[in-house]
Formats: structure tokens, C-alpha cells, sequence
């Protein structure tokens, strides 16, 4: 059966863009070319599945750290997710039912919040990438999307690391950056508490 699925990556890190993706395709093939949650893949088979991946229809959106941040600063990160998954659903040209790895904590609210917009089915759920193939799908391309965007920014800014604040050498490069007053504007979520903390220090 063919069907939609949206997922998103890197809605943790205190570095780099948030990339929130949907993909159309035939569940059963798709699941049997392997795809999986991306976080139970290596990299290099994500790399892999990316590629069997879009030959089917897929569109996806990279959201930089300026616009994370100023949903974040009115709490409101939800809603920001919100909007692109409203994108992504009206890129779909067809009727078929859309499958959503669940940002919201209730994912009752969140279904009906989309259908708002759409004469689609929708079906929310956590651990969406689990259960539907197109959203594991969906999942894979996000996150090789955001992890080639994070390779781009190591060859700018040099390694720091995957970007996220559970990562040492990603708050080692905020240390460093922020008491050699480098000017990380462009990559860092500044709403994040592990940069706000940083910042604190260095103040007081």
C-alpha cells in the first residue's frame, strides 16, 4: 500500500539546522530494502538506504538556527514543526494517508491540528519510525540530509563533533568559541541552555 511518511532530525542539537522531511512510497518495498528508525543504522548503511530512498517522491525542508531560535524564544518549537509538516503534506499530490513520527506529546492533538489543513488521512504516533516504513524512510533521508549539512560546517568551522550538547567536543567547541569570541552566530541555537550556560560563565 502506498502511503506518506514524515519525520524529522536534529531537533536536539545545540549546533547546526533541524531537517524535517516526507516520503511517498510503497510500504512493502520500502520495508524490505531495509529501512529502519535512522538511529538503529550505521551511517554508512543510512548512506546506503538514502540512495534507494529517492527514487522515490520525497521533498524536505533544512530550518537553520535563526528561525529554531526565535520559535524557541516564544515556546513554540511545536508549532514551528507544525508549519513544515503542513508544507510537506501539501506537496503530497495524491490522496494517500500521511503517517507522523509524533513531535507532540499528545499525538490526538497533533493529528487533529493537521487535519485542519488537509483532507488527507493523518495519523500521528511516537515512534512512528518504528512502525511505518515510510516514516522510517522519511527518517533515513532527514537524517543524512542534516548530517551532510554538518559535514559542511566541520569544513568551515573545523570538528565539533555531531553538534548535539550531550556531545564532549560540541561543548568543547562552544567553550572555546565563545571565550575566543569566534563568531558562531550563523550554526548555534543561542536559545539553547547548554549555550546559555556557556555564556553565563563567561560573563560572571
Amino acid at each position: 500500500m502506498i502511503n506518506c511518511g514524515i519525520d524529522e532530525a536534529g531537533r536536539g542539537p545545540v549546533i547546526g539546522p533541524m531537517v524535517m522531511a516526507i516520503l511517498c512510497g510503497d510500504d512493502e518495498k520500502i520495508k524490505n530494502i531495509g529501512a529502519k528508525d535512522s538511529k538503529k543504522l550505521s551511517p554508512s548503511r543510512r548512506e546506503d538506504l538514502f540512495n534507494e530512498l529517492i527514487k522515490y517522491n520525497y521533498k524536505y525542508f533544512i530550518i537553520e538556527p535563526e528561525e529554531i531560535d526565535e520559535y524557541v524564544k516564544n515556546k513554540k518549537l511545536n508549532v514551528m514543526e507544525e508549519n513544515y509538516a503542513i508544507k510537506l503534506i501539501g506537496y503530497t499530490e495524491n490522496s494517500y494517508d500521511i503517517y507522523v513520527d509524533s513531535f507532540d506529546v499528545n499525538e490526538k492533538r497533533l493529528e487533529e491540528t493537521l487535519k485542519k489543513y488537509t483532507l488527507k488521512k493523518i495519523i500521528c504516533k511516537h515512534h512512528a519510525d518504528d512502525i511505518y516504513p515510510t516514516v522510517s524512510g522519511a527518517s533515513i533521508i532527514a537524517k543524512v540530509i542534516r548530517d551532510n549539512e554538518i559535514k559542511k560546517l566541520h569544513d568551515v568551522y573545523g570538528d565539533f563533533g555531531s553538534g548535539y550538547p550531550s556531545d564532549e567536543r560540541t561543548v568543547k567547541f562552544l567553550e572555546y568559541s565563545i571565550k575566543n569570541n569566534i563568531n558562531i552566530e550563523k550554526i548555534v541555537r543561542k536559545q539553547w541552555k547548554t549555550y546559555k550556560n556557556i555564556m553565563y560563565r563567561k560573563l560572571f
